[in-house]
């Protein structure tokens, strides 16, 4: 039996921070050897909001880099771009004309961001959720990363699929394989740096609330000099009145390598005076061999393309049979 495949992309609107790769991407490398991974560039997600098409592109581009320079390897993942498998935007249409409407307005993160841009709220935003459901049952995939936020994504996607194989397959040879969660040891929850109570965020205004991957070391001292802190002395893991000491220890933990209960030894009656520039140094020191194989490949337009080229041609041979799948199940004349 072969290995299961996992589904998974980040959209590419930049300011790729600690939050992005120590909450997912890390966790992707680790794991990775387990798995036949498909991992994508989402770029048909980033123009659900105004986007910037001058910069577009080339997002796409680091985005890709940084998942080579973080460690995804070849052997074990396909790495490819969202708008390159035109099967995507196909398979979402279909689907969009089998989900009942009312479950796409029940989606928290739809009301949460329509609120946010108020009349500019685009049918693209109500119907991103179809198009994730999409990028998953494409690939036929068995396990899906999700975070707290993205559980109910995941439902919808189940939803659709059982919808379609109800209406449309055979109770002995469903359409579209219902994919489950993967659950992994807990991903960090990296929070902000200018507010230990919200997570850390690439569409946060403030540049000085995230810890950028490709920020340099005169920038690093710098956030961490000017992150929010308290004034008491002695550091503490998981007190509720100091958010930001748990936040900034967590940071120290997972970057040094070192188990939770020997940190809490090991900064118990520091002041931050001390712990500061203890945190920028080892952010500094982990975030070096990701910066050096980012302008490495970088570099190499050439070998970055080969990589985006290869993935794609792998990507369509799996999402174009299984919507020729689609298809044949929905009625459709095949191309002849």
């Amino acid at each position: 039996m072969g290995k299961q495949r996992v589904l998974s992309g980040v959209q590419p609107t930049g300011n790729y921070h600690l939050g992005n790769y120590l909450g997912a991407i890390r966790n992707w490398v680790e794991g990775q050897s387990e798995y036949e991974n498909y991992l994508f560039v989402a770029d048909l997600h980033a123009i659900t909001v105004p986007h910037d098409p001058k910069q577009l592109a080339a997002d796409t581009y680091t985005l890709a880099a940084l998942y080579l320079a973080c460690g995804l390897d070849l052997n074990h993942s396909t790495i490819f771009v969202q708008s390159h498998v035109s099967a995507h935007s196909e398979l979402t249409w279909l689907l969009n004309c089998i989900t009942p409407l009312n479950w796409l307005q029940d989606m928290i993160q739809f009301k949460e961001k329509a609120v946010k841009q108020g009349e500019n709220v685009s049918a693209g935003l109500l119907d991103y959720p179809v198009l994730m459901a999409a990028d998953i049952l494409l690939y036929q995939a068995d396990k899906v990363p999700v975070g707290e936020d993205q559980k109910q994504h995941l439902e919808l996607t189940r939803d659709i699929a059982a919808r379609l194989n109800h209406q449309f397959g055979k109770p002995d040879q469903p359409v579209l394989k219902l994919p489950d969660p993967l659950i992994r040891k807990e991903g960090a929850r990296v929070m902000s740096l200018a507010d230990g109570t919200r997570k850390m965020s690439k569409s946060d205004p403030s540049d000085l609330s995230r810890i950028s991957l490709l920020d340099s070391p005169e920038q690093i001292q710098y956030k961490i000099k000017r992150c929010k802190t308290d004034p008491i002395r002695g550091l503490t893991f998981d007190d509720p009145a100091r958010p930001e000491c748990n936040n900034l220890l967590t940071l120290y933990t997972l970057l040094a390598g070192k188990k939770k209960e020997d940190v809490a030894v090991e900064c118990q009656d520091m002041g931050w005076g001390q712990f500061k520039p203890l945190l920028t140094d080892t952010i500094i020191e982990s975030l070096k061999p990701i910066q050096e194989k980012y302008h490495s490949v970088t570099a190499d337009k050439s070998y970055l393309e080969s990589v985006l080229r290869d993935g794609g041609e792998k990507a369509r041979a799996i999402a174009n049979q299984t919507l020729s799948q689609v298809k044949a199940a929905l009625g459709y004349s095949l191309p002849l």
